[in-house]
């Protein structure tokens, strides 16, 4: 076993937000769960990462419960489950060490969001020199709003303004950032593709 899959933040927080209707891939659980099953069947170790604020009095709070892996997704017996309080899977956690120890240097990422966490992390194992595949679809993310709307604008005045980055452009800008320089992109089809009839 030389590479790993690393599931970031694929859990009920961001459902328990009203940004949630924005997503840009609201069927996440299903693809990530498609990569799951993939690295399982490889003999690939599956580390599965959550966020979380304790404290913090938000959906991010252990406290309020929302801090779990999606329900559409199971974890097996053996499977790491990490718990960081910060963007990257790496500074706050013990994940590099547990990668180590296992001879790992391949990694495949997925994960929510797209170019916050997922992103973060990739950059960060790419300087620590693993090789990444970047799972495309198997992220997702919401539309950011421009640095000068107010914070507590709500979801119809988000879509409205036309200075919001739409959710596609940030996807796409994250595709093109880490290509060729911190990860290889693929898809989830990609990859089954590539793991033959057993996928």
């Amino acid at each position: 076993m030389t590479r790993a899959l690393i599931v970031i933040d694929v859990q009920e927080s961001f459902r328990a937000r009203p940004l949630w209707e924005t997503i840009s891939n609201p069927k996440i659980a299903d693809q990530v769960d498609r990569l799951v099953r993939l690295a399982r069947q490889a003999g690939d170790l599956v580390v599965w990462v959550l966020h979380s604020e304790p404290g913090s009095g938000d959906v991010f709070d252990p406290a309020l419960g929302h801090v779990r892996l999606m329900e559409e997704l199971q974890r097996q017996d053996g499977e790491p489950l990490l718990h960081k309080t910060s963007h990257n899977a790496f500074t706050t956690t013990n994940l590099q060490q547990l990668l180590t120890e296992r001879g790992i240097r391949e990694l495949t990422v997925c994960g929510i969001r797209t170019e916050q966490c997922v992103e973060t992390t990739t950059r960060v194992a790419g300087d620590f020199g693993y090789l990444v595949t970047f799972v495309i679809d198997a992220t997702a993310t919401h539309p950011i709003p421009h640095p000068d709307a107010p914070a507590d604008q709500s979801v119809a005045e988000l879509l409205s303004d036309p200075r919001t980055l739409s959710a596609e452009e940030i996807v796409r800008r994250t595709e093109y950032a880490l290509a060729g320089r911190f990860a290889t992109i693929a898809t989830v089809g990609e990859l089954e593709a590539a793991a033959g009839p057993r996928a």
